[in-house]
This record gives C-alpha cells, structure tokens and sequence, in this order.
C-alpha cells in the first residue's frame, strides 16, 4: 500500500516512500547518475533497496518522497496500489541541519512528462514547512540534464562546480553545485 500523501499538487501528490515501494526505487540503483549522487558503486537487489528504506530512507535526519500521479480524487490518506503511479523520487538528506541535500531520480520513461520541477516543488514545500532549513542544496553531476533543469526551474542557483567529482558511465565528471535559500523560496 502506498504511504499516505503529505502535499497535493496540480497534477502530482507526495507521499512517503515505504517499504513496499522497493520495486521501484531498485530502478533508481540501475541508474549510474542517480545510484553515483547516492555514493552506491553498485546495482542493488529488491531485498538490498528494502533494507536502504529502513536505514536511510526512514531515518529521521533524512525525507524521501515519491511524487506520484493520482488515478483517482482522494488527496489524503492512504491510496490504493491501482489508485497511484510513482513518476519521480525525491530524498533530502540531513534535513536536520541548516542546509539539506536534495536529489531527484525520475525513471527514464517519465522524464519527458514535466514531473521533475513540480515534484521538487512539492518536496521544497513540505521541507521548508516542516524543517528549520536555512537553505537546501543539491549535487547535480554533468551529463544529467533532465535534473539539471527542474533544479534551474524551481530557482535554484548554480553555486560553482567540483572537477570530475565523480565517476559515471567510464569517464569523470564535474559536480555541478547547487542552492536555494529559503527567503529566495519564499518570495
């Protein structure tokens, strides 16, 4: 069963990521972008993704969200499996501190549909809500464009570049900074 939607938006709901969505977020560790952005060199088993939902994703220092697309008009609560469909992962990670880590993952199939920025919305809606974040930060390595422009898209500000920061698809690649205060969020 999906967990219960935290944020309601125009064509997307957030809710919590459970154990039950291992499934699909073992798709995001066959990703080398987004499997590289969570410093795992490795694919992961259904089994492995379960046990990363219980101690990363369900650790109180971090927030994961799976926007979804919601087949039918009950905003809050509990959906049906048949009710939701997972289109983007969101996980902000040390959401204790002053500045979280956000990354998204969109599975290939969604990343023409325009889900990436309204799920980050959604997300930065709930974090700066919920959190004391003086401002929010993410990793963007080159090469992920789709990333890249829903970041851009939701006001974040390119705050400069690590050289080959990480190894991706047999080549290094720069590590593109970046950041979004909250006052900027809030104008």
């Amino acid at each position: 069963m999906p967990g219960p939607v935290l944020e309601v938006g125009d064509d997307l709901v957030l809710r919590t990521v459970e154990r039950d969505d291992a499934a699909f977020l073992q798709r995001l560790f066959t990703d080398p972008y987004a499997r590289t952005s969570l410093h795992e060199q490795t694919p992961k088993s259904e089994a492995e993704v379960e046990e990363f939902v219980e101690e990363e994703l369900e650790d109180d220092s971090n927030a994961a969200y799976l926007a979804c697309v919601d087949d039918e008009d009950t905003p809050y609560g509990h959906p049906e499996d048949d009710e939701t469909t997972p289109v983007a992962f969101v996980y902000a990670h040390h959401v204790d501190r002053d500045r979280p880590r956000l990354l998204l993952w969109t599975p290939e199939e969604h990343r023409g549909d325009g889900h990436g920025a309204p799920a980050l919305e959604l997300a930065l809606k709930g974090l700066f809500r919920t959190y004391d974040a003086h401002t929010v930060g993410a990793e963007v390595l080159e090469g992920n464009d789709y990333v890249r422009e829903a970041f851009e898209a939701v006001g974040f500000t390119n705050e400069g570049r690590d050289r080959e920061r990480r190894f991706v698809n047999g080549e290094y690649r720069d590590g593109i900074q970046y950041g979004l205060l909250r006052e900027e969020w809030e104008e």
